[in-house]
């Protein structure tokens, strides 16, 4: 909040007010406050606020506080709009599924092996068996957690966050990144919220998520069918030919066939030190993996309006895209994502 204040020439007082609504900011420091939190100034008179709990961020150490601003201000902007669209379907359509855990998942896990029966059981639990799950954020969505893409120029200091809005979880994710990693970021993101409240003391929590994301993103049995069980040499090809067949980072496939002993700690050692070497710790060899794309926003939006839910100008306003644009989408003009979605 004081960075904020400092950025906008006003008090933390100030902010704290406008944030309570006992005062309006001129429209100099409107302005000021829309280009500090990366929103436009049409965010500040939505009629739906919603307030993003517990949030948690996949951040780096020197990610400044004034990018976490932006991101926040950009993700409850997004987060608005969805739950305004979500409002405006009748109390009888549910077009959103409520979030559930499988449940007969185990009270306690007291080691890291356990995950990997943990990962397998909630990929039986909704029906996606062992193959490579095609779309992260699709099967999230269908599952009724939230995921929100960010555009906020992140430079790599940021990965992603998680939160809740009421009982359905948010997953927020930035466009800056390779598909691989969106990837690993929503299954880490989704291994918070299936071993929340179920681990030992002895471990540690985002330790255990990622080893969950490694695994239900490519389990055990499908690893070992892919390479075999006991390996004396990996050639680097293979790695490259399993990323993006499973959609995972070479690095972190390295990670699993330490995890499931397909290989010795001293080799995988070795890889580690060829992978600091060729520097594909910053930058994989190869084509990059795609990048993963929300579509439910706007296909929701569309499903409103031919229902009659909603008409055009609130559809366009939903999109954050002129009434003109939209007329040319909604007959098929021109191709748009809709806004941040």
């Amino acid at each position: 909040m004081t960075t904020l204040a400092a950025q906008i020439g006003v008090s933390a007082n100030a902010i704290k007010k406008y944030e309570h609504g006992q005062t309006m900011p001129t429209s100099t420091n409107l302005l000021k406050l829309a280009k500090a939190l990366g929103v436009r100034t049409e965010y500040f008179f939505r009629p739906v606020k919603v307030t993003l709990q517990g949030v948690e961020y996949r951040k780096r150490a020197s990610t400044p506080q004034k990018l976490l601003d932006q991101i926040n201000g950009d993700v409850l902007e997004q987060a608005e709009r969805w739950t305004e669209l979500l409002d405006l379907y009748p109390d009888s359509v549910k077009p959103v599924p409520a979030f559930e855990l499988p449940s007969d998942l185990p009270e306690k896990v007291t080691n890291y092996d356990a995950i990997e029966a943990i990962a397998i059981q909630v990929r039986q639990a909704w029906a996606l068996g062992l193959n490579p799950i095609p779309e992260m954020i699709d099967t999230l969505e269908s599952k009724g957690i939230m995921i929100i893409t960010t555009d906020v120029e992140s430079k790599k200091k940021f990965d992603g966050l998680a939160g809740s809005i009421g009982d359905t979880p948010v997953v927020v994710i930035s466009s800056y990144q390779p598909g691989d990693r969106q990837r690993f970021t929503l299954a880490h993101e989704l291994g918070h919220l299936v071993l929340h409240g179920r681990l030992g003391p002895e471990l540690d929590e985002e330790k255990a998520c990622n080893h969950f994301a490694g695994a239900f993103l490519l389990p055990k049995p499908a690893l070992q069918q892919q390479i075999g069980t006991h390996r004396r040499a990996l050639e680097p090809r293979e790695l490259f030919i399993l990323k993006h067949e499973f959609g995972i980072s070479m690095m972190a496939i390295l990670v699993r066939v330490g995890q499931c002993e397909v290989i010795t700690q001293s080799l995988q050692k070795r890889y580690y030190m060829t992978f600091s070497k060729q520097g594909w710790r910053t930058e994989e060899p190869g084509k990059a993996y795609p990048q993963e794309e929300t579509l439910l926003f706007e296909q929701l939006i569309y499903r409103a309006l031919g229902e009659g839910y909603i008409g055009e100008s609130k559809a366009a306003e939903l999109m954050g895209i002129s009434l003109s644009s939209f007329h040319k989408e909604r007959k098929l003009g021109v191709t748009h994502a809709a806004a941040h979605q």
